[in-house]
Order: structure tokens, then sequence, then C-alpha cells
């Protein structure tokens, strides 16, 4: 006798929903390696930035996190309020010299990765600073997420564990364009 079952697609969804929630967290709960995670967020981008803090709360517990001032105390509270105690410490406002203060970490080799809510809506006053900050992490070869879904990739990566992989280096090898004949 064969037994032949159909789901409805809806159905089929909410499977596929599921197993990637599952996926989700057993790669969350299983990662060996404690990360220093820069956070970073422009105002109008710091409920968002809270947001997946609280949404990733349990992951970001089990690692070192440095932020900005302002951004690191609402991150910090938000946790707190969740019963979340947290490995953060605060720099400067990103305008008194935080993100400067995060890039020169970076070249240090203290940041594993980096997650950069910016603004991109609105001109801001340390805009050196936020260029010199992704151009270190891009240089010294720190993976940066400048919006909620590369961040949600980058934590959920099984490579951090990965003994075998090793990120290259960056070459900045010149290039000769020769002109068309």
């Amino acid at each position: 006798m064969v037994l032949i079952v159909t789901f409805s697609p809806e159905w089929v969804e909410v499977c596929a929903f599921f197993q990637i929630i599952v996926f989700v967290v057993l790669t969350i709960e299983k990662m060996k390696k404690r990360l220093t995670i820069a956070l970073v967020a422009h105002d109008n981008r710091k409920s968002d930035l809270v947001e997946w803090a609280v949404f990733n709360a349990d992951f970001l517990a089990k690692h070192k996190l440095v932020c900005t001032g302002t951004t690191g105390s609402l991150v910090e509270k938000a946790l707190k309020d969740k019963g979340v105690e947290v490995d953060l410490t605060c720099m400067n406002s990103g305008p008194l010299g935080g993100d400067a203060e995060i890039a020169a970490m970076v070249v240090r080799k203290e940041v594993d990765m980096a997650v950069f809510l910016i603004d991109d809506l609105n001109p801001q006053p340390h805009e050196a600073d936020i260029q010199m900050l992704l151009r270190q992490c891009r240089v010294h070869n720190v993976p940066i997420a400048c919006n909620r879904y590369s961040a949600d990739l980058m934590i959920t990566s099984t490579l951090w564990d990965n003994e075998d992989y090793k990120p290259t280096e960056p070459k900045y090898i010149v290039f000769k364009r020769h002109a068309a004949k």
C-alpha cells in the first residue's frame, strides 16, 4: 500500500519558514568563536538597530559589543529591559569621534564584524569619519553590514567556526586597461 500525502502551497511555505528558523537558531546556538562586534547607527536608524539587537539578543549576549556612545546606551538599555546582560563598551558619540575610535580598533584587528546602519537620506556632519570607518573595514577585510538583512546573514554564517576557512586579504593590484583597437 502506498500512501500519498499532498500539502497546500501555504503549508509548504510555513514548513520552509520553520526550517529557516530552526537553522538560524541552531547556527547561533552552536557558534564557538566569541566575536567582537561593532554596532553603530545614525540617529534616524537607531530604533532599527535597537530592534535588531533585541531580536538577536541571545546571540549578542555571547559576544563582545563595542558601540558608539548613544547607540550603545540605547542597545544596553533595551537588552537589559529584556533581561539580557551583555559585554558592551561605549565609545564616544559618532560626531565626537566614536566612528574614528572604532575605525582604529578595526585597524588594530580588534573588531571581527561591524553593523553600521547609516542614514543615507540626510547629511551627516561627520561624513569624513563615516567614510573612514567604512574604508578601514574594507581595507582590513572586516565584514560590515549596512542593513539588517546583511547583518542577519553575517551572524548566521557557519564560516565563523570553520577552521579550514581563511578569508583572503584584499588584493590591490594595478589594472592596466588596454585601449580597444
